[in-house]
């Protein structure tokens, strides 16, 4: 009896250890995996989750919105406004360099760090942001600028290059016809804050 106890002693204590060694190896692992983990997977797991989210911008505006699809270097959400103002709710198309934070509730928070990242990533993940507004001015969408010093400006787009665009300006609620246009804006894209655009509208 007294042998049994012993070796049920050790067995005990062993496995204690190797808890103990495998929890610490786990952790270890953990802490890797999460310094490997970069901001677009976790944006990824946002958007496909459509998070609510606050986002802070690089000209110091916070905007409620949820998360809706994630490109190369652009994220698109839609406004969250009061009930009463749905009507008034765009779309939103913000370029990823113009996204100083994010606050989310801590359970999205959590969400986003577990990464199931695809085999390879989807078209829409492969497009930057000049190939939506190329769509946006292909389409004549009337879409309302705001950059980081502080200029809000609207109209349509008329052609996008590589890293900047034309904007025809005018009215809101004006189509771009001639005689609606007061006059034209380059703006490069590294310019950008937010694009926004008809709640209606698909990115």
């Amino acid at each position: 009896m007294h042998w049994d106890r012993l070796f049920d002693d050790l067995e005990s204590q062993l496995a204690s250890e190797w808890e103990a060694e495998r929890a610490a190896l786990d952790a270890e692992s953990e802490r890797l995996r999460i310094s490997r983990l970069d901001l677009h997977s976790r944006l990824r797991q946002l958007c496909a989750a459509d998070a609510d989210a606050v986002v802070d911008l690089a000209d110091g505006h916070r905007l409620p919105v949820t998360l809706r699809s994630l490109g190369v270097d652009w994220i698109a959400a839609v406004s969250r406004v009061p009930q009463e103002a749905r009507a008034a709710a765009s779309a939103l198309l913000i370029p990823l360099p113009a996204i100083t934070g994010l606050a989310v509730d801590h359970g999205a928070m959590l969400s986003s760090l577990d990464e199931h990242r695809p085999a390879e990533r989807t078209l829409r993940e492969r497009m930057p942001i000049g190939f939506v507004l190329r769509d946006l001015a292909r389409r004549r969408v009337p879409v309302h600028l705001t950059t980081r010093h502080g200029d809000d400006v609207h109209g349509t787009i008329d052609r996008a290059a590589a890293d900047h665009l034309d904007l025809a300006l005018h009215d809101t609620g004006e189509s771009r016809r001639a005689a609606a246009v007061r006059g034209f804006r380059i703006v490069p894209y590294a310019a950008l804050v937010v694009v926004r655009f008809s709640g209606d509208q698909r990115v």
